[in-house]
């Protein structure tokens, strides 16, 4: 591959954390030149945020994860000198991207409107917590806190679980994606139509989505709620055996497989077995734990392969790693910068058959501030 499809794409990122940043890495991924637009002496709250208390030369991993491959360059957006030369910046860009709290781009100088005035056929991407209006918009918009208000949480877990948060910031994930999206669809307007345009989401946007599926059952079936799984709890609608199971050494995952067949491999009793596998869920779920739990995990997945069952064991990090397939898929890479080494991940697609990579680790802070000065390259 000798061009890479957005090879020439200037953008600039205002964003920071994890939604904007996402969608920016996205596009970085795929060739644009990527500007970070960060706040002189500090910069991104994320260069300093730890998951754990592994520091790779005192900067912080998920900084480099998210914003790999970037620039960076430092202003001070009280300084009218360091914004008129953004401005000047954003006369040649193709993109910009933001994710403040509504209202406060627009007091800095650089909403959409303002910033169209520039460049009329820019393609601006903005991401909030929840949308740019209604009884929301000035509550803190954090992945966790929408995870609440969204319903996900309650949704997750069993029965007699309380709500179970999603061990990732999926919310956060989700937005960006859903932003690179617009971006890219503005993108090809404006190719098409010679006309740029504003492409927004949220938090709370992209979590209904998220729930697409059990909302329109909801929504179309008088509003009652599902119940969720008491015994071996998955997805709160789907019947027996759909579940996860603990084993005499770990733990696995039923999707689908007729109750009879089941039965056979497993020794579940044919009464259990006879019932129906939505009103009698949690007891044909249980007997099914109790007789998985008797032996290996690795014993019991090939019988299930082997009868077209599907089922899966419940892997750890290290399990991933060592069946080979990030491998296989060439899924990681090495990132470096001024000595700086890292592993992590790359992007999830391919093009023309080869999957993008860059060995640039996350920017220094204002790496790049000759940009102010001299313009785009």
């Amino acid at each position: 591959m000798t061009v890479l499809p957005l090879t020439g794409l200037k953008v600039l990122d205002f964003s920071q954390f994890l939604a904007g940043p996402y969608a920016a890495l996205k596009l970085a991924d795929l060739g644009a030149e990527v500007v970070k637009v960060e706040k002189a002496g500090t910069g991104d709250l994320s260069r300093y945020l730890y998951l754990t208390d592994v520091k790779i030369n005192g900067e912080s991993t998920i900084f480099h994860a998210i914003n790999r491959n970037k620039k960076s360059i430092a202003v001070d957006l009280k300084s009218e000198t360091d914004k008129d030369a953004l401005r000047e910046l954003i006369k040649g860009a193709d993109v910009m991207l933001q994710n403040f709290r509504p209202g406060v781009i627009e007091r800095l100088g650089f909403g959409y409107e303002q910033v169209k005035e520039l460049n009329p056929k820019i393609v601006y991407g903005s991401v909030t917590g929840y949308g740019s209006e209604g009884p929301w918009i000035d509550l803190p918009g954090q992945d966790l806190l929408a995870q609440a208000r969204s319903g996900v949480m309650w949704l997750t877990g069993g029965a007699e679980d309380g709500p179970v948060a999603v061990g990732l910031p999926i919310a956060d994930v989700l937005a960006g994606a859903s932003l690179a999206q617009g971006i890219l669809a503005l993108l090809f307007r404006r190719e098409r139509h010679g006309i740029g345009g504003h492409t927004e989401t949220s938090l709370v946007e992209v979590l209904a989505d998220l729930q697409f599926e059990v909302l329109t059952t909801w929504f179309n079936d008088g509003n009652r709620r599902p119940k969720r799984s008491a015994q071996n709890p998955a997805h709160a609608y789907l019947a027996a055996p759909y579940g996860v199971y603990k084993t005499s050494d770990g733990y696995m995952a039923i999707a689908m497989g007729k109750l009879e067949l089941l039965a056979c491999i497993t020794g579940l009793a044919p009464e259990i077995a006879a019932l129906d596998a939505f009103t009698e869920r949690d007891a044909i779920k249980k007997g099914l734990a109790d007789r998985l739990v008797t032996e290996p995990t690795a014993n019991w997945q090939a019988r299930f392969e082997a009868a077209d069952i599907w089922a899966a064991p419940v892997l750890d990090w290290e399990g991933l790693r060592d069946s080979g397939v990030l491998q296989t898929l060439d899924m990681t890479q090495e990132i470096h910068r001024n000595g700086l080494e890292m592993t992590t991940t790359r992007l999830p697609l391919r093009i023309d058959g080869t999957r993008p990579a860059s060995s640039l680790a996350a920017p220094e802070l204002g790496s790049a501030n000759s940009l102010l000065k001299t313009g785009w390259s």
